[in-house]
């Protein structure tokens, strides 16, 4: 399977990451809203975890060696968990930074500078997360779809809180400030949250999606017509590659050449169906009792 290079993606959100925090560092001092500084610290995680998603991208698509025959993409597991992770802690530290503003209130000021600037951080956000978050769909990778996802999580945020100085603005009532910084760190951890979901289950070796699976299944309705059949269809994902394991059943008067033939072929229309796949076949002759030994394999 040709590698795609995805490691320019992670650079343009490190950019990114970089400039949006400028702009919103900025609105904090402008305005002093513990509001925009949790927004700012959110992109001290974004930028974090786009460092880190390129190291890991970078690592995910480098080719197996001696010590890990079948590739390094499960890095990519690892970006997204630590980016779950350190949204958590951002989140924390928001609500952190907001239960001190209940304690002692501070008058806020040129929110109209602060808004303006956070407003274009805003924008800039949405255009690369809907960036990363295709090219993460389009190549299957988890890395560049979570650092999509997160970065969508902090367009919202920050609607949010340019909803919230738009009411301070209008009613005077500075305790608006803390409160929506609270209900935008909730809404971050949630994305955390999911974000750790998603990289514990690709480790635990996830199956492909009922879709999937039902593409491969299609690509096979043809060795009923052979006199052949297959069993013990497994299947998992591992960061941008997926892996395809399964028994093919054929007649026992079947020369070795037929049957390799055969599963030669299997494997082919598998990876038409499922582009790039990783297909491994095991041939059983049909009449032997002991290939339906590992029955329980299809009961998964």
């Amino acid at each position: 399977m040709k590698r795609v290079d995805l490691t320019g993606y992670a650079r343009l959100s490190i950019a990114t990451s970089l400039v949006t925090l400028g702009l919103k560092l900025a609105a904090f001092f402008a305005t002093n809203s513990v509001g925009l500084l949790s927004d700012a610290l959110e992109s001290v995680v974004n930028l974090v975890a786009a460092c880190l998603a390129l190291a890991m991208l970078w690592l995910a698509q480098s080719p197996p060696d001696q010590e890990h025959e079948f590739g390094h993409e499960k890095a990519e597991y690892f970006s997204s968990g630590a980016e779950g992770g350190l949204i958590l802690v951002a989140a924390l530290s928001i609500v952190a930074s907001a239960l001190d503003r209940f304690a002692h209130p501070v008058v806020l000021t040129d929110l109209g500078t602060g808004s303006l600037l956070s407003a274009l951080a805003t924008v800039l956000n949405g255009v690369v997360a809907m960036v990363l978050i295709r090219a993460g769909k389009r190549h299957g990778s988890v890395s560049l779809a979570a650092d999509g996802h997160h970065l969508l999580s902090d367009v919202w945020t920050s609607l949010a809180l340019l909803l919230g100085i738009g009411l301070i603005a209008l009613t005077g009532q500075a305790m608006l400030d803390p409160i929506v910084a609270c209900l935008a760190a909730l809404a971050i951890g949630f994305t955390g949250v999911r974000l750790l979901r998603q990289s514990v289950l690709g480790l635990l070796d996830t199956s492909l999606t009922p879709e999937e699976r039902l593409k491969i299944e299609r690509s096979l309705d043809y060795l009923s017509g052979l006199g052949a059949t297959y069993h013990a269809l497994r299947t998992r994902r591992s960061g941008q590659a997926a892996f395809v394991q399964l028994h093919v059943l054929v007649p026992g008067e079947w020369d070795v050449r037929r049957g390799h033939e055969l599963v030669e072929g299997v494997e082919a229309a598998i990876r038409t169906a499922l582009p790039g796949a990783r297909v491994i076949a095991h041939l059983e002759p049909l009449e032997d009792p002991s290939s339906f030994e590992d029955l329980e394999l299809d009961a998964i």
